[in-house]
């Protein structure tokens, strides 16, 4: 079961919205009903899915109708037809006292301009929502500030909105929606506003607090780069239509129609590839049971002037040198103590971005790990160039070791 499910949602605006829609079913183009009726498409038989813990990116140019589709979903804005539904329950189908409920329970909202009540403090502002709840002011309290240490404003519960940049006064939106405790976010433009650097924060942040608390988040931005950097999948708009829906990788390597392939031609991949996507898994490796023997037979067998080393649960030891494993042998010193320790690390999520300059000084290939220290895959300079070039098709890696 998908925790929203959208389906042939559509919204006509103008004076006579079933005209157009009678129209839009017939056939005709959003500019002919616009000519012939008066009425304006915003949103036409749209439909997706968002899984449980994802975050789905709808994105556009200005007037795709983006911000009015999430604004569908929560019934800001009132269908002409289709449906929505939330954990298997009709948004659509709701009475007001039914919405209201559903959207205190479930629907959490993050808008562009902040939204922030200029007369209460941060705590007050991120508390609002359990207020008009009815939660008891303790809980409301707690709740508030452990929201507020989660966005990274400690110390900040009692200023005023006036006193907070923009990056911080759209932490304490978030905070509020976080407070709310509801399992869905809904975030329009969110991040626009904000200068590129607090964006770039915002952005990470996100992330961040995804990894740990596991929202569902639908997110508008009109931002390619924004959009391939936050989404599990992403849902690209045109004229009220959705036009490919698709992971970032998807829509890169095979974009739907010439619309989609003119918004990725210049997208610079090395923001969007990870480390998972161009690492590859050693084809040697050994473990201290084996002893430098062992160590050094494999290495002869592949023609490598190195090996990596894991214990008994594949968890990375270090890199082990054709010298330093004869030496070991020869010199009866523990493998152990021999080993070269300060290889480059990284996550599988990293972007291959911020690993370009490590692998241009690094004389070792950069080790990708598990959050339990297991050894996932390696990444060498040809991983890294041909991944950028060619995507995952990219040429057999020769390790730099």
């Amino acid at each position: 079961m998908s925790k929203i499910s959208v389906s042939d949602i559509t919204k006509v605006f103008g004076p006579n919205p079933k005209q157009g829609l009678e129209r839009l079913n017939q056939g005709y183009s959003k500019d002919d009903i616009l000519a012939d009726t008066g009425n304006t498409v915003g949103v036409n038989r749209a439909s997706f899915d968002v899984e449980e813990g994802e975050i789905f990116v709808i994105m556009g140019l200005s007037g795709s109708g983006k911000s009015t589709l999430i604004r569908l979903v929560n019934r800001l804005i009132e269908p002409t037809s289709g449906h929505v539904y939330i954990d298997d329950e009709e948004i659509t189908n709701m009475n007001k006292d039914e919405l209201i409920e559903a959207r205190r329970q479930k629907l959490g909202m993050v808008f562009q301009n902040f939204g922030l009540f200029p007369h209460r403090t941060v705590i007050g502002n991120v508390a609002y929502g359990l207020e008009i709840q009815g939660v008891e002011k303790e809980e409301q309290i707690e709740k508030a500030k452990q929201s507020i240490a989660d966005v990274g404003l400690n110390g900040y519960e009692n200023s005023y909105p006036s006193e907070l940049s923009g990056g911080m006064q759209q932490r304490v939106g978030l905070a509020r929606a976080l407070a709310n405790d509801t399992d869905i976010l809904l975030m329009d433009e969110a991040f626009s506003a904000l200068d590129p650097l607090i964006r770039k924060d915002m952005q990470d942040e996100l992330l961040r607090l995804q990894k740990r608390l596991g929202k569902t988040v639908l997110f508008i931005t009109h931002d390619l780069d924004e959009a391939l950097k936050l989404g599990d999948r992403i849902a690209i708009m045109k004229d009220g239509q959705i036009v490919q829906i698709g992971s970032s990788e998807e829509i890169l390597e095979n974009p739907a129609n010439d619309y989609v392939s003119n918004f990725v031609k210049d997208v610079d991949r090395s923001k969007v590839l990870d480390a998972s996507q161009v690492m590859r898994r050693p084809e040697v490796l050994t473990t201290y049971k084996n002893g430098p023997r062992t160590a050094v037979r494999k290495m002869e067998e592949f023609g490598a002037s190195s090996i990596f080393v894991v214990d008994r649960d594949e968890r990375f030891q270090g890199l082990l040198t054709i010298d330093d494993a004869i030496r070991s042998y020869k010199e009866d010193i523990p493998m152990e103590d021999v080993l070269k320790r300060d290889v480059h690390t990284t996550t599988p999520d990293t972007a291959l971005n911020d690993l370009i300059g490590i692998a241009v000084d690094t004389k070792y290939p950069i080790v990708v790990l598990s959050e339990d220290n297991k050894l996932l895959g390696i990444i060498s300079r040809v991983s890294i160039l041909s991944g950028l070039v060619l995507g995952k098709e990219h040429d057999e890696e020769v390790t730099e070791a």
